[in-house]
């Protein structure tokens, strides 16, 4: 049985903000690394980078925790490692193929999927209210995907075309990789909901990152890739994945998986499209379009109602939706 979790030393809701911050510029970098090498020796490098820089702190200030690791727990995160390395290696690799746009919305449908199965393999029942922001969230994370293909036209009104891009050639592959990679991620979530409430924060993310680095390596063997030999700018983007968005963005994410449910925190990953967006337009120079506006702010009203859903069952005690 788990054992209680003691009180979080900062607000949750806080912790998640600046994990959404952080997540938010992975597909930049991605895109920007992406130009030097191929997409599996990207996310290999990824996860690489940030078990190695996690190791000294680990090995120093976790070690006892380590040791009591027991056989089946590491087990179960090494399981949580192979779906965060598919997850990396299906979504990563749809960036290529399709726009960021639509790449990071269709990754982030990942709530979904965790509130589809969260009921029967976690027991956990929201709030009707945690429903409805998934259906805010889920909307206006599509409208701002429709972006690339539909566009407002005076004295038309909105104006769409999928014919193109979005269903033929390599945007229907890309898009459908992003989509495998929500699903993965949903697994990869769920169960560290199920194992964050009783191991060491540091100890779950330095095997479940290390365990994603080692298979993911194995692919980049396998497919007989070249893991030297790029230019320098890569291997900064590659350590710049493996400090922001992953050691700090879903490291977050995982710390607060010991005090949420993994519906809600699956719901913050919703935000992540927002901050993309908006590093696009200071970074790339691209001006997010009327749809991305609007889905932007459906999102975060989405996000706000699961959060005042979670605060009121914890209030309550009606619900163990919030953990």
């Amino acid at each position: 049985m788990n054992q209680p979790q003691p009180a979080p030393k900062f607000p949750p809701h806080l912790v998640l903000f600046i994990g959404i911050l952080a997540v938010s510029t992975a597909a930049i970098f991605i895109r920007l690394a992406q130009a030097e090498a191929p997409s599996l020796v990207v996310a290999a490098l990824r996860l690489t980078f940030a078990a190695v820089l996690l190791t000294p702190w680990v090995l120093i200030t976790r070690r006892a925790e380590l040791r009591s690791l027991r056989a089946r727990d590491g087990a179960i995160l090494v399981l949580s490692g192979f779906f965060l390395a598919l997850h990396f290696a299906s979504w990563i690799t749809s960036l290529e193929y399709t726009s960021v746009a639509s790449s990071v919305v269709l990754v982030t449908t990942t709530p979904l999927w965790v509130a589809i199965a969260s009921p029967i393999l976690l027991r956990e029942k929201p709030e009707p209210s945690l429903f409805i922001g998934l259906v805010l969230a889920l909307f206006g994370s599509i409208l701002a995907g429709m972006a690339e293909n539909c566009g407002w036209v005076p004295g038309t009104g909105l104006t769409c075309d999928f014919g193109g891009s979005l269903l033929q050639g390599g945007s229907l592959i890309g898009n459908g990789l992003a989509l495998l990679g929500a699903m993965l991620a949903a697994a990869y979530l769920m169960i560290g909901r199920r194992m964050r409430s009783r191991i060491d924060m540091g100890v779950y993310i330095w095997v479940v990152y290390g365990s994603a680095a080692v298979f993911l390596l194995l692919g980049v063997l396998a497919w007989g890739l070249p893991l030297g030999g790029y230019a320098p700018r890569f291997y900064v983007f590659a350590l710049l994945l493996a400090l922001i968005p992953q050691i700090i963005g879903h490291s977050t994410y995982n710390w607060a998986l010991a005090y949420l449910p993994a519906t809600f925190v699956s719901i913050s990953l919703l935000g992540e499209p927002i901050g993309t967006i908006l590093l696009a337009y200071f970074i790339l120079r691209e001006k997010p379009t009327l749809l991305e506006v609007v889905g932007g702010v459906l999102i975060l009203c989405g996000i706000y109602m699961a959060s005042r859903s979670c605060k009121k069952a914890v209030k309550t005690g009606v619900s163990n939706s919030c953990g």
